[in-house]
C-alpha cells in the first residue's frame, strides 16, 4: 500500500472488512468517511489493531450530493495519495413500503444510485488528476436481473453496475481502476432478522474475496463465484418462474 485507504460509509460491516485487511496487508493511512463520524470509536479500534497507524474520521453525508465535490476534494488533498477508496454506503429498504410510498422508493434509488453516480464521478476525476488509483464499488446480484420481491432496491443496484461498469472501460489506460463487486445475499446487520438465499455469504467472505480481486487486478469479482453461473442459467428463465422468486 503506497497511500491512503477511504471507506466512504464507515462503519459499513463491508467496508470496515475490506479496510482491516488492507491494514493487515501493510496500509497504514485510513480515513473513515460517514455520518456521525464522532461516534466511530469502535471502526477506528479494529483498524489500529489490525495495524492501521493513522486514522482519521471525516463527516460524509452520502445523500448530500451537493457536497461531494468539496468533501472528496478535501480528503485527497489533505489525506494524499490515496490508494483505494471503497464506496461502501448503501440502504437495503423497506420493498413493501416501497411499493406504497414514492418518497420512500425515491431515497432508496437516490442512496443507492444517484449519490453513488456522483461519487464516482467526481473520484474518478480526483484520482485521474492524481494519476492514478482503485475505485471499489460494491453492486449487487439483485441488480442483475431484478426480480419483483425487491425490484426497486435492485433497479437502483441495476442502475450501478451498468454505470460502474461504464465508467470502468471510461477509466481503461488513465491509471485509475474500478473493481466491480457483485455478492449475493450478504447475512449481516443490514439482513438482519431475513431469511438467508442460496449461496449466502458474509461481510467478512466478501471482503476476502475483494482484497483478493484488487491483488490480482481484476475488474469484476462474484461472491460467491459460482453466482456467476447461477445467474447465466437464471437470466433466461421464464417470466412467470422468475416474478415468483424470493428476494
Amino acid at each position: 500500500m503506497s497511500g491512503t485507504i477511504v471507506v466512504l460509509g464507515g462503519r459499513s460491516e463491508i467496508g470496515l472488512a475490506v479496510a482491516t485487511r488492507l491494514a493487515a496487508q501493510g496500509a497504514r493511512d485510513f480515513v473513515l468517511a460517514a455520518r456521525r463520524s464522532a461516534d466511530l470509536d469502535a471502526e477506528e479500534a479494529a483498524l489500529r489493531e489490525a495495524g492501521a497507524t493513522t486514522v482519521t474520521r471525516v463527516e460524509f453525508d452520502a445523500d448530500d450530493v451537493a457536497g461531494h465535490e468539496e468533501v472528496l476534494g478535501a480528503i485527497m488533498t489533505g489525506h494524499g495519495p490515496v490508494d483505494t477508496v471503497v464506496t461502501a454506503f448503501g440502504i437495503l429498504g423497506d420493498q413493501r413500503k416501497a411499493e406504497q410510498d414514492a418518497s420512500h422508493a425515491l431515497a432508496i434509488v437516490h442512496t443507492d444510485y444517484t449519490a453513488h453516480v456522483s461519487v464516482l464521478t467526481h473520484l474518478a476525476n480526483l484520482l485521474r488528476a492524481q494519476g492514478g488509483g482503485n475505485l471499489v464499488v460494491f453492486s449487487s446480484v439483485a441488480g442483475i436481473r431484478v426480480r419483483r420481491a425487491n425490484y426497486v432496491y435492485g433497479s437502483a443496484k441495476a442502475g450501478l453496475d451498468g454505470f460502474a461498469s461504464g465508467l470502468a472501460d471510461a477509466l481503461h489506460g488513465s491509471g485509475v481502476r474500478l473493481l466491480l463487486v457483485r455478492p449475493g445475499f450478504v447475512i449481516g446487520r443490514m439482513t438482519e432478522g431475513m431469511s438467508p438465499a442460496p449461496f449466502s455469504s458474509t461481510p467478512a467472505r466478501v471482503a476476502d474475496a475483494t482484497v483478493a480481486a484488487l491483488r490480482k487486478g481484476r475488474d469484476v469479482v462474484w461472491v460467491p463465484g459460482i453466482l456467476r453461473l447461477a445467474f447465466g442459467v437464471l437470466r433466461l428463465l421464464p417470466r412467470p418462474l422468475w416474478r415468483r422468486l424470493p428476494r
